[in-house]
């Protein structure tokens, strides 16, 4: 598996990524994404201010992350200082066909090496309270659970917010 920033070329298996996402998290009740976010003006957004990396394995994109510095101000209800630099994982998502195969982890990684490069001691990233996976895996890797926020742009759903300090 290869951890990379994502292109252009990346768009087609990004949009497709999402096709094959999105059913299984409204199956699931997780209603946090769909056929309007993300989208690919989202992801070439990301890529243009080379934020957006990507999971390949064998020449597939197995998995996607925003990873920014840009805090939600709702981070606020939780008590992040919005002052403090984070590095924010935005947009994590894994193709059901790479599951259980450690590409969520790797992305996380990834994080947490650009927090270190550019020294930041913090990593945040926030889940909607439907999705068990995240709520699971954030904990092992050292992430604490911080509360519940509410997103003005995601009206009606709820979210965990996580924060890990390195």
């Amino acid at each position: 598996m290869t951890i990379r920033q994502a292109t252009n070329d990346d768009i087609p298996a990004l949009l497709t990524l999402l096709q094959n996402v999105v059913p299984l998290m409204h199956a699931s009740g997780n209603f946090q994404w769909d056929a309007h976010y993300p989208n690919e003006t989202v992801f070439r957004q990301d890529i243009t201010r080379n934020q957006l990396w990507v999971a390949d394995i064998d020449g597939k994109i197995a998995g996607v992350a925003a990873l920014t510095e840009d805090q939600e101000p709702e981070y606020a209800q939780v008590g992040f200082d919005l002052s403090q630099r984070a590095v924010v994982t935005h947009r994590l998502a894994v193709d059901p066909a790479f599951q259980g195969k450690g590409v969520a982890v790797a992305l996380l990684k990834q994080a947490e090496l650009l927090a270190l490069e550019r020294s930041i001691a913090f990593l945040r990233i926030d889940t909607n309270s439907e999705n068990q996976a995240t709520q699971k895996l954030f904990p092992k890797l050292g992430y604490r659970y911080a509360g519940e926020i509410t997103l003005g742009f995601r009206p009606g759903l709820r979210f965990l917010a996580y924060e890990k300090r390195l």
